[in-house]
């Protein structure tokens, strides 16, 4: 049995802030607004579609979709996609697919696209939603034709290519990386199947054009949704060290050998330089002259923070927890009608 030091526990039982500090915080800055025209090609390219499968990331499952898919692309069958399962604490995976539900999505599939998790169910659920549907004017075609629409970084390039080498024995398709912003055009169609005949349309990121909130917004850029630098390194890493110590998820504390966990972004990130040899020397001027003073690089830090943080090397998290705990609970009879009970 893993023993769990004892700074940790009374970290546990210590007094975390209640809240994060929202104020002041410009979220429409961070996110840009060229992603109108992405949309816009993908409404133009819905004819060509039989299917629309929305990948989101699975740590975020309740908060950060952009509701203008559903708006403007929602008149085609939908399979909602919950990548990087890996990297989610799923403990509570049916009470979120109850919420989906209580939102019209009652087609999900939990996936991680790197080790080809769960990924066999997805042409079998998209050929059952398209056999379902009357296709109008594609009715002719012998093969399938499905857009791939989601958040920037969420992995829809990485599902395509793992549909590929799952069903092709192929490799990459479309190129992957860890920031968002890599695909940038609705691209060509890619097969990815040989029977059912099926291609796939990967398109760019698109976020909404206002974000709910800022607690919203800062979910988004801890999964990577939008450049760090925009929202600010030590911002996110700040948000970060908050949500960590709210879900008393301390693995922060051993993966860096801090002693003990911690709320003060500042004394955090300043034990992390330290130990990971990220300083700087700055000149200071005193009444002798300038001095070379070493300091801390907190920004650097902040990076490797947030890098160990997304590579899951502090354990799952579900960033949605607070959505999650206000729901009201399951109750079998809330899902009668006034003439079933």
């Amino acid at each position: 049995m893993k023993l769990i030091p004892l700074a940790l526990c009374s970290a546990a039982r210590a007094a975390w802030r209640e809240s994060f500090p929202l104020g002041g915080r410009d979220v429409a800055r961070w996110f840009p607004g060229h992603m109108a025209k992405g949309l816009k090609k993908m409404q133009s390219s819905l004819k060509l579609v039989d299917c629309i499968i929305e990948v989101h990331d699975a740590r975020i499952p309740l908060s950060g979709r952009n509701p203008l898919f559903q708006e403007t692309l929602g008149i085609k069958p939908h399979l909602l996609i919950l990548n990087k399962m890996d990297l989610a604490d799923l403990k509570e995976q049916q009470k979120i697919i109850q919420h989906l539900e209580g939102e019209g999505l009652k087609n999900v599939i939990f996936t991680n696209c790197i080790k080809d998790e769960n990924i066999k169910q997805v042409i079998p659920k998209v050929t059952e939603l398209v056999g379902s549907s009357y296709r109008y004017h594609r009715g002719e075609n012998v093969e399938f034709c499905i857009m791939v629409i989601g958040v920037p970084n969420v992995g829809k390039s990485s599902l395509i290519n793992s549909l590929r080498r799952q069903h092709l024995r192929k490799g990459k398709a479309t190129r992957v990386g860890g920031e968002p912003g890599i695909t940038r055009a609705v691209m060509s169609r890619i097969q990815v199947c040989e029977r059912p005949l099926m291609f796939l349309l990967d398109t760019p990121g698109v976020l909404a054009p206002r974000i709910e909130s800022v607690e919203t917004g800062l979910k988004l850029a801890l999964c990577g949704t939008v450049l760090d630098h925009l929202v600010g390194e030590e911002t996110l890493a700040d948000y970060l060290l908050y949500t960590l110590n709210r879900h008393q998820l301390f693995g922060y504390v051993q993966h860096y050998g801090l002693g003990e966990a911690c709320d003060d972004v500042a004394s955090v990130l300043k034990r992390v330089a330290v130990r990971l040899g990220k300083t700087q020397k700055v000149k200071v001027l005193t009444g002798t002259g300038n001095v070379n003073v070493i300091q801390p690089n907190y920004p650097a830090a902040a990076r490797d923070f947030l890098r160990t943080f997304r590579s899951g090397l502090l354990g799952p998290v579900m960033l949605d927890r607070d959505i999650l705990q206000s729901s009201p609970q399951a109750d079998p009879c809330l899902a009668l009608g006034p003439r079933d009970v």
